[in-house]
């Protein structure tokens, strides 16, 4: 016999499991799914002013949204791509050669260091320059060669992204044209309190919004200033430098620096101290500055999430979801935070509610007296 809670029970298994197989269904383009939703995010404003412009009519405003997001976003991206795969094809090479030998560059270093210094080194066991070089070389040199095949591997993967990239573009249009209808259906179907509903979703627009604009905005102004760094300095295939830094910054406090640090250590105790100094003052007191100031101002500021947290929420992003974990892991831990806010604030107000009103405090009668 079917009774009520029979059906919905059975209705709620169904919904679960139906939204579960769509999901699976997306999960191969979930990374182009992801970036059409998060730019369509980004760029709400500018459709909002194109759709005022253009009579109320929604196509062309999404038309006109979508050529902004091609000139703005997809051309320069394309354009920086090129170049470092460029790049990578000729630091892969010179590896391959020979040209490059990291042991070399270590053996120079440890050539040039002041005898107190060997003598320390001596004092750790860390004093047999060979087998340290051995080591140090064949590391950086896996790891030169990893990075450099990681992204050669983008060019020569070049159907998939096609792919993916037109299913962005595809579904970006509808997500721009259609996106208020949308969130305001998905907002209906969420079945939670009005208020908790509007909270939460402004607090996961706001957190990506941030999030996307303020990282990628550190990341290109620090890459940007890492290059130019490089190249005043000298150093062979400075793009891709510059790239691995913007990619490193999207870390906060560590970021740029894990690459410029080797680099200024190395110019330093070979006995470069003009390189090592330009290198030092641009990466502690200009790219350091850019993380202090402008990270703070446009993620910390609109997440309102302590530094801590935007640290490790990233960090342990990127481990799970690769490239897309920066925003995802922000997004996951603003959201973290503002239900339990919400469970906290909630359940303070229900305690507060049942507690009676405390009794006025009697006044004494001065005139028993």
């Amino acid at each position: 016999m079917n009774t009520p809670d029979l059906e919905r029970k059975t209705f709620i298994t169904l919904l679960v499991g139906v939204t579960l197989a769509f999901g699976f269904i997306l999960w191969p383009f979930s990374g182009a799914v992801f970036w059409g939703a998060t730019l369509a995010i980004l760029f709400s404003s500018v459709n909002r002013w194109l759709l005022k412009r253009s009579g109320g009519r929604p196509s062309l405003a999404a038309v006109g949204t979508l050529m902004v997001i091609l000139f703005l976003v997809i051309l320069p991206v394309a354009i920086i791509t090129v170049s470092l795969i460029q790049e990578a094809s000729s630091i892969y090479a010179r590896l391959q050669s020979g040209d490059i030998n990291f042991g070399r560059y270590f053996q120079q270093m440890m050539g040039s260091l002041p005898q107190w210094v060997i003598d320390l080194l001596n004092r750790f066991d860390l004093g047999d320059a060979a087998a340290i070089q051995q080591k140090v070389g064949a590391t950086l040199t896996q790891g030169s060669k990893t990075i450099a095949t990681q992204i050669l591997s983008i060019g020569q993967n070049t159907f998939d992204f096609v792919v993916s990239f037109f299913i962005m573009l595809y579904l970006l249009f509808f997500l721009i044209r259609d996106g208020a209808s949308l969130a305001m259906k998905v907002r209906e179907a969420v079945p939670l309190n009005p208020d908790h509903k509007r909270d939460l979703f402004s607090k996961f627009t706001t957190v990506v919004r941030a999030t996307v604009k303020g990282n990628i905005a550190v990341a290109m102004a620090q890459g940007t200033l890492g290059g130019i760094a490089f190249w005043m300095v000298g150093v062979h295939g400075f793009v891709l430098w510059a790239v691995l830094m913007a990619f490193l910054s999207l870390l906060p406090a560590i970021g740029a620096a894990i690459i410029w640090g080797p680099v200024a250590l190395y110019f330093l105790a070979t006995g470069a101290f003009i390189k090592a100094g330009i290198l030092l003052f641009v990466g502690v007191f200009v790219i350091g500055l850019v993380d202090n100031i402008l990270r703070p101002l446009l993620v910390g500021k609109d997440t309102q999430m302590p530094d801590y947290v935007v640290l490790i929420s990233t960090i342990g992003g990127m481990a799970i979801f690769g490239l897309n974990g920066f925003v995802i892991g922000p997004a996951v831990a603003a959201m973290f935070i503002a239900v339990w806010t919400l469970f906290t604030d909630a359940k303070r107000a229900s305690a507060t509610a049942g507690v009676p009103a405390p009794a006025p405090a009697s006044i004494p009668d001065s005139t028993s007296d």
